[in-house]
């Protein structure tokens, strides 16, 4: 009986030492997938299991550690094949950006509030031109005017200084002697010369219009050019960020073009404003001296007629007392 129950208990422990090689054999499969290199393939591991214990079970467990190299192998060939390969840039290439380029790519309002600026600059300097111009000349023949007249002694004198040349000071002339021809008879030079002042005033005023004739286009374009400009940046940056929304992109070479756009209305209403405002003002001087040359031509004629007046009544006077 006691070799019986000896036996059963070798029998016991040499199957409990079975089962646990078997849960070792079949446990080795996993535990190579798990690691990064392979070494399940290691016959000196393996082959101390007896033949006579589970031969069926070790084809599947080298079959589903066979392809498990080549999976833990993987990732090292896949750095080595992408550093192989040149990285390409997935962003687009900006375009040359000029005035002309960027004309040509904004929009239809951008555009028209652009060729409207680049007109109203072109118009302020017309009006630059044409007014130096007229200035200097009516300035150089008011003063050669005023210096024949200067040593005259009678409105007929003065008149025959000048010839027939057409001018402030010959109007001036002209208005006096017709003036004091229709006040013939009249005792009064008070009433006379008070007349002449207020033809000699009308006649000023004409003239301060007419020097005025293009002040007001630089007025304007100087005042509203700037927020014409803006209004076009506005409106090519409310059409930039509608095209980056389409896009879903914040790249710059994709944003720039539009907004570089949008600041050249800006930039050229700028450019028509800058010198409208400079011209005005340098305007507003030279007219303000032209007009002080006309004053001085009002009074010269003034005192003309006055002398006409005195050297008339003094004549009546000397008649009288012969």
């Amino acid at each position: 009986m006691k070799r019986t129950s000896f036996q059963a208990s070798l029998v016991q422990a040499s199957l409990a030492a079975a089962v646990m090689l078997a849960t070792a054999w079949l446990a080795s499969p996993v535990s190579a997938q798990q690691q990064p290199q392979p070494a399940v393939t290691q016959p000196s591991a393996v082959s101390p299991a007896p033949a006579s214990s589970t031969p069926a079970t070790s084809t599947p467990a080298a079959q589903s550690a066979a392809p498990a190299a080549p999976s833990a192998s993987a990732p090292d060939a896949a750095p080595a094949d992408a550093g192989s390969r040149p990285l390409k840039s997935a962003a687009p290439a900006m375009k040359e950006l000029s005035p002309w380029v960027m004309f040509m790519s904004a929009d239809i309002i951008v555009k028209a509030v652009m060729i409207g600026l680049a007109f109203a600059s072109l118009m302020t300097w017309t009006v630059f031109l044409a007014k130096s111009i007229e200035l200097s000349v009516a300035s150089a023949k008011l003063r050669s005017a005023l210096k024949k007249v200067a040593d005259a002694r009678s409105l007929a004198e003065a008149q025959m200084a000048l010839g027939t040349k057409e001018g402030v000071l010959p109007s001036f002339l002209a208005l006096a002697l017709r003036e004091a021809r229709m006040s013939a008879g009249i005792s009064s030079d008070t009433g006379i010369k008070e007349r002449a002042a207020s033809s000699f005033a009308e006649i000023v005023r004409a003239e301060g219009r007419r020097i005025r004739i293009g002040m007001g286009v630089l007025a304007t374009i100087g005042s509203t050019s700037p927020f014409v400009g803006l209004f076009g940046t506005v409106w090519g940056i409310m059409n930039s960020f509608i095209g980056i929304s389409k896009s879903q992109t914040t790249n710059l070479a994709v944003v720039a073009p539009g907004i570089a756009e949008a600041l050249l209305a800006t930039a050229i209403g700028l450019v028509a404003a800058i010198p409208a405002v400079i011209i005005y003002n340098h305007f507003s001087r030279v007219t303000k001296s032209y007009l002080e040359l006309v004053s001085r031509a009002s009074g010269a004629a003034a005192r003309l007629l006055s002398r006409d007046l005195d050297r008339s009544h003094g004549s009546v006077h000397s008649r009288a007392a012969e």
